[in-house]
């Protein structure tokens, strides 16, 4: 790497940005500046992170199978400010780190015949999908697969690492950064989402209480400690609140989508509503932040070109929110149209020119399957 990617933007801790962001926001100026050196934060929490953060995506999606120790690792030597982890049961209650408890496409599961009777098919909050599924395997019995890359056809590269590890415990995860933590004389930061909460609850495999007696148990329950929970239920991290005093995110989908916990109980709200300064209010009550689709934050039109950034960042500011959207990819297929570049669907297009355009809105943070291009923009950004 070079030295140039070994820059970092300047720290600040990144909750309680308010009114200050607002003003800033309001006048189109970005906020890395005018926020640099203010601390405070919603119900004393303070994050020792830089901004904008770079949140390695399920590790280092771009270059390894996602949700393996080999992705973990390669993200935290990239330089990544935080790691993520999704967690889901398995029918023991263990919880292991996948970003779907369908695990057809990212284990090697088909190719064992002992299980191929466990294929079958199920309705996850309302999506009908036919595979094997975490909740039908003991742990002991998940040990014996493999991790491969989930989209081969994107990511023909990565498909050099299937079968190299196995599918890692949420536990192991946390072992494996108290070590590295240890071994850098630092903490190693992760970001975990609760996968799914109402459908698994619903089977007596609830995610919220396992996982809060792990955070217990590795001393990250503390409103100070390394580690961001998330999820798209926000009655998931409402029961979080009640368990942990770690920071919270609630995550939202695209407009006109409506968290599945909502569906369930009938609440008439959808992510309209909760963009709005009622329900960004309504959310800060028990979250520090938000994680909105990046398309919350600007909006494409028919042709898939950015257009003008809606007033989320200024709005969730307001209220005290962070916000970590999602996801940066490198590759032309996932880019807005207007940094595609040639023809190849799965060559790298400007990403560079991706993240300057959405650092410009004042976000906190991104989530990004290429943690290290995301740190060369942060630094740009930043003006190091």
């Amino acid at each position: 790497m070079t030295e140039r990617a070994q820059a970092r933007p300047g720290r600040r801790t990144v909750m309680g940005v308010g009114a200050a962001v607002l003003g800033t926001a309001a006048l189109g100026v970005t906020g890395t500046a005018q926020a640099a050196g203010r601390s405070g934060g919603r119900g004393g929490h303070r994050l020792d992170l830089p901004v904008p953060t770079v949140i390695g995506h399920r590790g280092t999606s771009g270059y390894r199978p996602e949700h393996t120790l080999g992705s973990y690792q390669l993200a935290l030597d990239m330089g990544a400010h935080i790691i993520e982890q999704d967690v889901v049961p398995t029918r023991d209650g263990h919880l292991v780190c996948r970003h779907e408890n369908d695990i057809t496409a990212t284990t090697d599961v088909a190719a064992h015949p002992e299980f191929a009777s466990r294929r079958t098919t199920k309705k996850v909050d309302g999506v009908s999908l036919t595979g094997w599924f975490t909740e039908d395997f003991t742990l002991a019995e998940l040990k014996t697969l493999r991790a491969k890359e989930r989209i081969p056809g994107n990511r023909q590269k990565n498909t050099l690492y299937d079968g190299r590890w196995e599918v890692p415990t949420f536990e192991e995860v946390l072992r494996w950064a108290d070590r590295e933590g240890r071994r850098r004389g630092k903490p190693v930061w992760l970001y975990v989402e609760t996968k799914h909460p109402t459908y698994f609850r619903g089977l007596g495999l609830g995610l919220e209480e396992p996982l809060a007696k792990l955070l217990h148990r590795y001393g990250r329950h503390r409103a100070q400690s390394p580690l961001i929970l998330q999820s798209f239920e926000p009655g998931s991290i409402q029961r979080l609140s009640k368990l942990v005093a770690t920071p919270r995110v609630v995550l939202l989908s695209g407009a006109g989508s409506k968290p599945w916990d909502f569906v369930a109980s009938g609440d008439p709200r959808t992510t309209d509503d909760l963009v709005k300064p009622a329900g960004l209010k309504w959310m800060a009550s028990f979250a520090q932040g938000i994680g909105p689709t990046l398309d919350l934050i600007i909006p494409k039109d028919g042709s898939g070109r950015l257009t003008t950034p809606t007033t989320l960042v200024r709005d969730a500011h307001a209220q005290g929110l962070i916000l970590h959207p999602y996801t940066m990819r490198n590759e032309n297929t996932f880019l807005p149209a207007d940094f595609r570049r040639g023809t190849d669907p799965n060559a790298y297009g400007d990403a560079f020119g991706a993240f300057a355009a959405y650092f410009a809105t004042g976000i906190d943070g991104i989530f990004s399957d290429n943690p290290d291009t995301a740190l060369l923009a942060a630094a740009d950004f930043a003006g190091e």
